[in-house]
């Protein structure tokens, strides 16, 4: 039986992270003796118990690896006893969620991130890069003329929006195009606008857009549509690549608190067993998030088949060969200037000047990876890519 999202376990727990890690102790004996926070400063504080958690999107395979955490009772051998997580279907922003107080971390895209700590002067942290490489696409048919992002010049070019455009607009920047002749045209979390007519090319993620409209059948052949139908640009192939899914925490929470300090690393610990299970065991994965899915008060209807897919696709964006989490500077810096590059189509700037130090750290992820394999986790190797047959539906 599978667990619900929120859940209450009564479990007492001793959680020992040792050399850079936060150690962190049970209720009882955090009372008995100090406890050694991210600083290596010696302080009583008493371990966080329960931790939330808030999606950028619905539940699927993308977030696959907190699912499993919580199913396969990672969060619980992390002294968590109480654990939320929270889809989001557009009408929450989570980074907003974050800076509101209202949950202890968040999964959002940098570049979304980054504008909003201009916008606000908010401080919030990047403590794992999760996914190392793009997953955008740019999709247009065959015969469209639409070989490469030099052609976007004057085009109807689909995106969702909400921070999703700004990939197109930094790769067309690194080419020198004008992005003010662009017509954006807003586009559902579907291929409808492709497959309709209603743009020139198509925004998609290999985990979910791709395989949507590669599940839908071919009216002139009866058959499925085939890639050969489709000119597919990568963005992970240009100077535009953005990181994208990404945990944040609050940054004076971090330096002043070191119980929350303490937890970032504790959960880190547990949703990198999470990402673990879902590249060695990615069916047994699907299927744990596709149970929660269809039992979830809100969810995007895919099926079985597509949310296999969407593991086999998130599984490569995650297992590059760098450490699990770890923020690569190089990639982080391409975004930034990405970001400092790009003009919408209004001509107005995601980014005008560089963010702050603290926006991101490779302290906690580094700390959770070391007591990891100090308990014999074994966090190397990279993800072995499966076969997957797509339906119709997804079905």
């Amino acid at each position: 039986m599978r667990h619900t999202t929120r859940r209450g376990l009564a479990v007492a727990s001793t959680v020992a992270i040792a050399s850079l890690a936060l150690a962190a102790c049970s209720s009882s004996e955090s009372e008995e003796e100090p406890t050694t926070s991210a600083s290596g400063t010696t302080e009583d504080f008493e371990p966080l118990t329960s931790v939330s958690l808030q999606l950028q999107w619905l539940p699927q395979a993308q977030f696959a690896g907190y699912y499993v955490a919580l199913d396969q009772g990672y969060f619980e051998e992390e002294g968590f006893t109480d654990v939320e997580i929270i889809p989001s279907g557009g009408d929450i922003v989570p980074q907003d969620a974050l800076v509101a107080g209202d949950v202890d971390f968040a999964v959002a895209w940098v570049p979304k991130v980054l504008g909003t700590l201009e916008a606000t002067g908010v401080e919030l942290t990047d403590i794992a890069q999760v996914f190392h490489s793009s997953g955008t696409l740019q999709v247009a048919w065959a015969d469209s003329g639409i070989e490469s992002v030099a052609d976007f010049e004057g085009k109807r070019i689909g995106s969702w929006g909400f921070g999703n455009e700004w990939e197109i607009f930094a790769a067309m920047a690194a080419e020198g195009l004008d992005s003010t002749t662009v017509e954006i045209t807003t586009q559902d979390f579907s291929m409808n606008a492709l497959l309709d007519g209603d743009v020139d090319a198509a925004q998609a993620m290999t985990y979910n857009e791709w395989a949507q409209v590669l599940e839908v059948v071919n009216p002139e052949t009866g058959e499925l549509y085939q890639p050969e139908d489709f000119t597919v640009i990568s963005y992970e192939d240009t100077e535009g690549a953005m990181l994208q899914d990404a945990i944040w925490a609050d940054t004076a929470r971090l330096e002043s608190d070191p119980a929350y300090a303490d937890a970032a690393v504790r959960f880190l610990k547990a949703i990198t067993k999470g990402w673990l299970y879902a590249r060695d065991n990615p069916e047994d994965a699907a299927a744990i998030v596709y149970d929660y899915a269809v039992n979830a008060e809100l969810a995007y209807p895919v099926g079985p088949t597509h949310q296999l897919w969407m593991m086999n696709e998130t599984n490569k964006l995650i297992w590059t060969g760098d450490d699990f989490g770890v923020i690569d500077s190089a990639a982080w810096d391409k975004t930034v200037a990405g970001a400092l590059s790009a003009t919408n189509q209004d001509g107005l700037n995601l980014i005008t000047t560089e963010p702050a130090d603290s926006a991101y750290s490779n302290e906690y992820i580094e700390a959770a990876l070391a007591a990891l394999e100090e308990e014999g986790v074994d966090v190397s190797g990279d993800y072995t890519e499966i076969d997957v047959t797509l339906t119709e539906g997804g079905q």
